[in-house]
């Protein structure tokens, strides 16, 4: 068994809604870890049996109750004020690693000291990759960034590829690109601590992107590192208030925009809240269809 109560080298950080038969799955995988690892879960609107179940199966872990939900952001802050670890790895509850991602992340960033976040290749539950580095949103993400029609229906063309840079390198080629996804990435504490962490203005969505933007501007990089490998489901969490997580995906994407847009692109404001709005409204009638 790898999780441990004391301080390890890598502190593994879990923000939980609701996903308890998958922070299970999560756990287990963790204590296969190669090396120590400490694990603190913070459990928002924590169920107090499901909880107390947690806890005896795996006596080992930080187990954070909350009440309420203050969001993803406040989540992780949280999680790792209650951390001393030199090394961090956010990592969703719907989320595996393999025995070795915690090591090879935490010797990657250890040997680049530069480099302030370190994300594995992602693949989803069916083997096939998530593109979870990608470049900062700009105009073209609209139309062709991971979700849209025209990424799904041709993944390779130059937009697509330009947003998501990482898509086809080969295995095991680290690369530079612009941020990487929150379901799984190991952060140096001095760099988390140099921007002072998440920005919990962000309830849930787009803070991963924020974060790695912060960090390039105060001089810290961010690799993806395809030699280790993470699983993760997806919208596991997210599916117990679809509503409610279709509009935090849209406030945190205008909260990205006013907060990164250049002096010109501010002058675009309004028609980036009025497309954001629209799409909002479309997508809440697609999945009204879909439950239908």
């Amino acid at each position: 068994m790898s999780i441990r109560r004391e301080a390890a080298r890598v502190a593994v950080v879990i923000v939980n809604y609701r996903s308890y038969k998958e922070l299970h799955g999560c756990l287990v995988s963790l204590e296969r870890a190669a090396g120590d690892v400490s694990v603190v879960v913070v459990d928002h609107e924590s169920q107090t049996d499901l909880a107390d179940v947690l806890s005896e199966r795996f006596p080992a872990i930080q187990l954070q109750r909350v009440n309420g939900n203050d969001g993803f952001a406040a989540g992780v802050n949280a999680g790792v004020r209650a951390t001393t670890s030199p090394f961090l790895l956010l990592l969703n509850p719907d989320s595996v690693v393999e025995p070795e991602t915690c090591c090879r992340l935490a010797d990657w960033l250890e040997a680049h000291p530069d480099v302030g976040v370190a994300g594995p290749r992602i693949r989803n539950a069916d083997g096939s990759v998530q593109p979870s580095a990608r470049r900062f949103p700009d105009l073209t993400t609209a139309i062709a960034g991971r979700s849209s029609w025209l990424t799904k229906a041709l993944p390779w063309n130059p937009l697509s590829r330009h947003n998501l840079p990482a898509r086809d390198l080969a295995e095991s080629k680290p690369v530079e690109v612009d941020w990487v996804s929150g379901a799984c990435m190991c952060i140096r504490r001095k760099a988390f601590d140099a921007v002072g962490g998440l920005d919990e203005g962000f309830f849930l969505y787009w803070e991963d992107a924020d974060f790695c933007r912060r960090l390039q501007r105060a001089g810290w990089r961010t690799m993806f590192v395809p030699e280790a490998i993470a699983v993760h489901i997806g919208a596991r969490s997210s599916r117990h208030a679809a509503d409610a997580s279709l509009e935090a995906f849209h406030h945190s994407a205008y909260r990205l925009y006013r907060k990164h847009a250049s002096p010109a692109g501010q002058l675009l404001t309004p028609l980036v809240y009025l497309g954001l709005q629209l799409r909002l409204a479309f997508m809440k009638r697609l999945v009204r269809r879909r439950r239908s």
